[in-house]
């Protein structure tokens, strides 16, 4: 049964046109070369706005991100489909020799995450003490597993902290809000990469090679696309999600089958949508071997970018501005928790010389995922979301022992 919305515009058939002409009226008014939209878009980035005015409808209650399917259907089928079509074109060896720079800005992401619940919780019992009285401790679990790997993750935590249903509402809602004006804030940044790099001292000439290698490969091969061309691309691209939809059921069936200490309880490995993600990176990865990396040429990556923009728009419907005010305190407490992640962040990339790039994706992949992860890579350059999605995989993996020792610590604190 569909959720109860009061919001003016019910029907997602309406809700995707009205987000396809935000779409539109964006990049139009972003391609303005003087005025002032071209004034307004060098402070502001066009990919923030396609996800800030879905977000301004959503709180004025003329969509309901919540009530709609739309965010599932560019999740599942969309997000998929713009992995292949992405990764078509990609450089392997250019995207294997980018360093262990990205790995240690995820890590520290990781760890900021964990630090992060322990100073929030700290604070907070100065600040508010009745906000981390309780069972609060418990609920800040399922954020963990969600800001360190995903929706499986959190929902591992759910079970094995026994969170009960309202509190798990409550910081559900701490999540989506605070996971997205950081989201918003990291688009943001990709605008000022230059500068952010010229702060930390970083080297990007391996980045600005692979983009380089991509956009040279693309100009060799560029030409007008005719229908077969464009026929081919969607055939790819839907195929290849068709089959990773195909292939992981039955991956997730077998797993489900395995002994628990095979399996190290590692709730990830039966997740659909993690097989899913994993299966068309691979097999766009793949195709970047063979004849169908020339596709490129007539804009496979310009249609996978044109669907992460759709995704990107149904992820903003969901964020509620006016969700700040019915809990301050419990959003206080995750805009402390964050703050912390993006601090740690910093400061490493200080301290290594990191490129912002690396920063904002390692970022990504704790906090938002392989939803995600992709779109603020792609912020920076198309060739670029493949990191993004290799980065959040990692956090699957690693979300369920992370949030756990979290969760440990976050309990003895409590008691």
């Amino acid at each position: 049964m569909p959720p109860v919305t009061t919001a003016l515009i019910t029907n997602d058939a309406v809700v995707l046109g009205l987000l396809a002409i935000t779409l539109g009226a964006v990049f139009w008014t972003s391609s303005r070369t003087t005025g002032f939209w071209s004034r307004f878009y060098t402070y502001v980035p066009s990919l923030l706005m396609c996800y800030l005015i879905p977000a301004l409808l959503n709180t004025a209650g003329i969509i309901d991100g919540n009530a709609s399917a739309l965010y599932g259907v560019a999740r599942d089928y969309l997000l998929p489909s713009a992995l292949v079509l992405l990764c078509i074109a990609i450089d392997f060896g250019a995207l294997m020799r980018l360093g262990p720079k990205a790995i240690i800005m995820f890590l520290t992401g990781t760890v900021g995450v964990m630090l992060g619940a322990v100073v929030a919780f700290e604070a907070l019992r100065l600040i508010h003490p009745e906000t981390v009285a309780g069972e609060t401790w418990r609920g800040m679990t399922t954020v963990a597993g969600s800001w360190i790997g995903g929706g499986a993750n959190q929902a591992a935590m759910k079970e094995v902290f026994e969170v009960d249903a309202t509190l798990f509402g409550q910081f559900v809602a701490v999540d989506v809000l605070v996971a997205n004006v950081w989201m918003a804030v990291l688009l943001f940044m990709a605008s000022r990469a230059k500068a952010f790099d010229r702060w930390t001292g970083a080297d990007v000439s391996a980045i600005n090679a692979l983009k380089d290698r991509i956009e040279t490969y693309k100009a060799q091969h560029a030409r007008i696309p005719g229908l077969n061309d464009v026929m081919m691309i969607l055939a790819i691209g839907l195929g290849a999600t068709g089959l990773s939809h195909f292939l992981a059921a039955p991956t997730v069936a077998w797993i489900a089958t395995l002994p628990a200490e095979w399996r190290l309880q590692d709730y990830s490995l039966t997740s659909g949508f993690f097989w899913i993600v994993v299966l068309a990176t691979t097999i766009g990865l793949l195709l970047s071997f063979t004849r169908a990396r020339s596709l490129e040429g007539a804009g496979a990556s310009t249609i996978g970018s044109a669907m992460l923009y759709i995704l990107v728009a149904t992820i903003g419907m969901h964020m509620d501005l006016k969700a700040l005010f019915d809990k301050p305190f419990l959003f206080l407490l995750g805009l402390i928790w964050i703050a912390v992640h993006g601090g740690l962040m910093l400061l490493v990339a200080k301290l290594i010389r990191a490129p912002l790039f690396f920063m904002a994706v390692g970022s990504q992949a704790n906090i938002g995922g392989a939803a995600s992860a992709p779109v603020v890579a792609s912020a920076f350059h198309p060739a670029l979301a493949p990191v993004g999605v290799l980065l959040a995989v990692l956090g699957y993996a690693l979300g369920t022992y992370g949030a756990y020792i979290t969760g440990l610590l976050l309990r003895s604190l409590a008691t």
